[in-house]
C-alpha cells in the first residue's frame, strides 16, 4: 500500500529561513530508519508559499493567486512517499 504522508508549514518554514539544525538531524535518522526498512519510496521538502502560486479550478474557469497562499497551517512544506503493508503499519511510523 502506498501513502503519502504530508508535512505542515510552520510560520518559521513559511519565512524561508534555514531549518532548525537538530531538526534536519533527527528528520535524517528517521529517513534512514525509513530506508533500511524499504518503507521510503520518496520524500521532499517544498520552497515557501511565497515561491509559488495557487490555482483554484471552477469548471473551465482557473484562477491563479500568486503566493503567498494562506496561513501556515493550511500549507504543505514537505512529503513522504512510503510503501507499507496497510495502513496500521503507517500510523506506526508516523508515531515514532
Amino acid at each position: 500500500m502506498r501513502v503519502m504522508v504530508l508535512v505542515k508549514a510552520t510560520a518559521e518554514s513559511e519565512a524561508g529561513g534555514p531549518p532548525d539544525p537538530a531538526m534536519m538531524a533527527a528528520m535524517g535518522r528517521f529517513n534512514d530508519e525509513l530506508r533500511e526498512a524499504a518503507v521510503l519510496q520518496m520524500a521532499d521538502g517544498l520552497q515557501p508559499s511565497a515561491a509559488g502560486a495557487r490555482v483554484a479550478f471552477d469548471g473551465p474557469g482557473r484562477d491563479v493567486a500568486m503566493g503567498p497562499c494562506g496561513p501556515a497551517a493550511e500549507i504543505v512544506a514537505g512529503f513522504w512517499i512510503w510503501e507499507v503493508r496497510d495502513l496500521d503499519e503507517a500510523i506506526a511510523w508516523v508515531r515514532r
